[in-house]
């Protein structure tokens, strides 16, 4: 009530008073004529925030050196997964625990399913190198992990397969943990995107995502991945 009863004297009975040839000997009508008051301060600035639109613009980069992994084991059970493009001309690096031996392995790149060949696997570091015959193909650069901070925002993109073919899957969160040989995050998501590569919010690679039971989503580290493949 104070602080309206002060407004309303400002704005109404002072101008009134002001106006009155009695009080024109006053000071305080003096200041009151020489002050300028803005009730209501105008901004000329306007800020828009929009949120994602750095990890929006990094999912469409490195969406194509995304692939999908499809297996048929001697026992007749069905694995899927997804894999990294890791030069042009057709080297590929997925997990190992996807293209087990004796099986019948598919890769899908680029909207098809060319021929292989497996070069070598780590069955150590769970990693498996494939060349495909395809060239042409879209690379992503390798993250900097001595760089890398904790808490830093990463993403993972993988591949899911349906009866219409197979779908692009974005989750993210960020690094909660370095751990020897792997890369914790935060993020949780579905086994059948395992070998899904993890970027940082600049579109390189920190690694290929391991999903166990629970979910939790952790990461083969970028340099046990260039190691591996001699890069």
């Amino acid at each position: 009530m104070g602080a309206l009863g002060g407004l309303w004297t400002q704005l109404y009975l002072l101008p009134y008073l002001v106006g009155l040839d009695y009080f024109q000997d006053f000071q305080f009508v003096e200041m009151l004529k020489n002050r300028e008051m803005v009730v209501y301060p105008k901004t000329e600035t306007t800020i828009t925030v929009q949120e994602n639109v750095a990890l929006q613009s990094a999912v469409e980069r490195v969406e194509k050196v995304v692939l999908g992994v499809k297996t048929k084991t001697q026992k007749g059970e069905i694995l899927t997964g997804s894999g990294l493009i890791v030069t042009s001309d057709g080297l590929l690096v997925t997990l190992a625990d996807l293209v087990p031996r004796g099986s019948d392995f598919y890769f899908y790149v680029d909207g098809e399913w060319p021929a292989y060949q497996i070069l070598k696997r780590d069955l150590e570091n769970n990693l498996a190198l494939v060349k495909i015959e395809k060239g042409s193909l879209s690379t992503a650069g390798f993250a900097d992990l001595k760089k890398t901070k904790l808490g830093e925002r990463v993403f993972l993109v993988g591949t899911v397969f349906d009866e219409g073919g197979v779908e692009y899957i974005v989750n993210e969160g960020i690094i909660k943990s370095f751990q020897e040989g792997s890369v914790q995050t935060n993020i949780f998501e579905d086994s059948n995107i395992s070998g899904s590569p993890l970027f940082d919010i600049s579109g390189s690679v920190v690694g290929l995502n391991i999903i166990n039971k629970e979910g939790n989503v952790s990461a083969v580290p970028a340099n046990i991945i260039r190691e591996f493949i001699g890069l």
